[in-house]
């Protein structure tokens, strides 16, 4: 099937068009929360996703992947004490995020629905809840920030990792559009959307880490 010159946000319902493409693959921009969404036709399925994920080679002792993680630990151990409860939502074949709170004494149990895929940790609430390099991969981002918003206490925290685009982002040779199971890219105006449709109290972007408050 050919593919069209709209399609419908995945998050926010709205129209996007075509804005960017890659051999046969179509990326649409929403024309009112600004995220870019994969042609729903070519997002992978559940069987490719695995696959995929089964091929990230991530060793939780490496000191550089802990590095890469820090934007999230450090904001946890900063803001929330060893007797609140968490959740690594999207942990993957390497929960670098559990280790490193563990290793600080930090209650946090793992999620995630290829590897950890325990749903009755879905029917409890938490002081914080982690999702790195997570979202981009939400085939129905409303779906998945309705769930992730009300898995929350009062005064909790919802912590993202992702690489957000702008108008300076060169989409031609953006390493984030060569993984197939990137499907949902945001934009710093679809962040603020999330924030304002989900009711969160305030969300705050510094550089990969986004920080929504309830």
């Amino acid at each position: 099937m050919q593919n069209t010159t709209s399609s419908t946000c995945p998050l926010c319902n709205k129209p996007g068009n075509i804005f960017h493409q890659i051999k046969r693959k179509s990326y649409y921009r929403c024309t009112n929360c600004l995220g870019i969404f994969v042609d729903p036709e070519k997002r992978p399925d559940s069987k490719e996703e695995k696959i995929r994920y089964e091929e990230h080679n991530n060793d939780i002792e490496d000191k550089g992947y802990q590095q890469f993680v820090s934007p999230i630990t450090s904001a946890i151990m900063s803001n929330y004490s060893k007797n609140d409860k968490g959740l690594d939502f999207g942990a993957g074949t390497g929960p670098v995020i559990s280790k490193v709170l563990n290793d600080n004494n930090y209650q946090i149990v793992l999620y995630d629905p290829f590897f950890h895929n325990y749903s009755e940790l879905l029917e409890t609430k938490y002081d914080y809840i982690a999702c790195c390099e997570v979202i981009e991969h939400f085939h129905n981002p409303k779906k998945e920030f309705k769930l992730l918003k009300s898995l929350l206490n009062k005064n909790g925290s919802l912590y993202c990792m992702t690489d957000i685009y702008d108008e300076n982002t060169t989409l031609k040779n953006w390493y984030y559009l060569n993984d197939p199971t990137h499907v949902f890219i945001f934009h710093e105006k679809t962040i603020h959307w999330v924030k304002e449709a989900f009711g969160f109290s305030n969300v705050t972007i510094e550089g990969r880490l986004i920080s929504f408050s309830v």
